[in-house]
């Protein structure tokens, strides 16, 4: 349950570096809304996993979906720049993400 949690949190990481990067410089309201309101919400989910989960491992793991999905987020929407290196490197992240659950890391 508690990876179930990381891997909601580090979603709403994604949704909250996306509304932050929509918000303008919180100058747009509804986007600086959803920065807070991702924020709250992912950062309370990854503190219910780490009841579970050594935190090293746990915060990893909801840092390396937050890259994943904003790198690949702003790459499709936000017309990022789409290089082999920048593909090659966020597959290495999600290897680490994927090493780090097979790994383990629960108490």
């Amino acid at each position: 349950m508690a990876w179930l949690l990381v891997i909601a949190a580090g979603l709403f990481e994604v949704v909250m570096a996306y509304s932050l990067k929509l918000s303008d410089g919180f100058s747009a309201p509804l986007p600086s809304i959803g920065f807070i309101a991702s924020a709250v919400v992912s950062f309370g989910l990854l503190a219910l996993a780490l009841k579970s989960l050594d935190v090293g491992t746990g915060y990893a793991v909801w840092t390396g979906i937050g890259a994943i999905g904003t790198a690949t987020l702003g790459m499709i929407f936000l017309g990022e720049n789409v290089s082999p290196a920048k593909i090659a490197s966020i597959l290495l992240i999600l290897c680490g993400v994927v090493g780090l659950n097979l790994a383990g890391g629960g108490h």
